[in-house]
């Protein structure tokens, strides 16, 4: 064995070792000896905004190129995976093993260019073989798999609803189901708007929430029409308002409660100003 076999096998053993650690200790957290009555009563449904959550904190970090809040989150998303697993496995459905080992025959199973004998040129034959083995995978054809709509439903299920909106938006116009120019979009705008305040008459919330969807999906269309992102949009206002009100809280000599109206639109204007220097 060569040093620098050597200094990777003591590497590898260290991952190995903290990982062990790692699902040791969440093992005792679901202990029903002991254990910690919080993590007991979890299921893996109500973990699910955890995940979520922690996914989008991994981004975070990851957007402020700060390596030790990188580590941490990517921790907390472990934890996740392991908590996960282990719930799994007390309800005798699979575990973090079998977890592991699906992961990686996957990512052997979809490379062969690296793990097999299949010779490729560039990365959009990496995709294409990719998409042929997955279809393959999950019983479908080619054909299938490629279907606009295929597409669309997995971005509808699994992604945020305002990027999958987004997705869903950019791909549907791609293939030609588009307005004629940005003046159509408006119109649509104005129509979903007005049926909107028109199911808001009604106690009907089920309808409340179809007319508010559909008023949103068409923003979205006209974010795309001047080349917005938004999402990214919204989350510069959701800083920008997180900002202003610790300006505001920072002004206020007493619990904000504690204002009127007025008083508090007078702070924001303040801190607005104050930020906008």
């Amino acid at each position: 064995m060569s040093y620098s076999q050597g200094i990777a096998s003591q590497t590898s053993q260290a991952i190995l070792d903290a990982l062990n650690h790692l699902i040791e200790v969440v093992a005792k957290l679901r202990s029903p000896e002991g254990g910690c009555p919080w993590d007991l009563a979890q299921t893996p449904q109500t973990l699910i905004p955890y995940v979520i959550e922690e996914a989008y904190e991994v981004v975070d970090a990851i957007k402020s190129e700060n390596p030790k809040a990188i580590a941490e989150e990517l921790g907390d998303l472990l934890l996740q995976v392991v908590l996960q697993a282990q719930i799994a496995q007390e309800y005798g459905h699979f575990s973090l093993q079998e977890v592991a080992q699906g992961i990686t025959e996957k990512l052997i199973r979809r490379h062969p260019h690296v793990f097999g004998d299949v010779q490729v040129e560039d990365a959009e034959q990496v995709r294409q073989n990719w998409e042929k083995i997955k279809a393959a995978e999950k019983g479908e054809t080619v054909q299938e798999s490629e279907l606009l709509s295929h597409k669309l439903s997995r971005y509808a299920r699994t992604l945020p609803p305002l990027m999958a909106g987004s997705k869903i938006s950019h791909k549907a116009a791609a293939v030609g189901f588009e307005w004629e120019n940005v003046a159509g979009v408006w119109e649509k705008f104005e129509e979903e708007l007005g049926e909107f305040k028109e199911a808001l008459q009604t106690d009907d919330k089920i309808h409340q929430r179809a007319e508010l969807g559909d008023l949103l999906f068409t923003l979205i269309n006209i974010a795309r029409w001047y080349g917005l992102d938004p999402s990214e949009a919204l989350q510069e206002t959701n800083h920008r308002f997180v900002q202003r009100f610790s300006k505001v809280e920072s002004l206020a000599k007493r619990p904000l409660n504690q204002y009127n109206l007025e008083e508090l639109e007078a702070f924001w204007k303040k801190a607005k100003a104050q930020l906008n220097q």
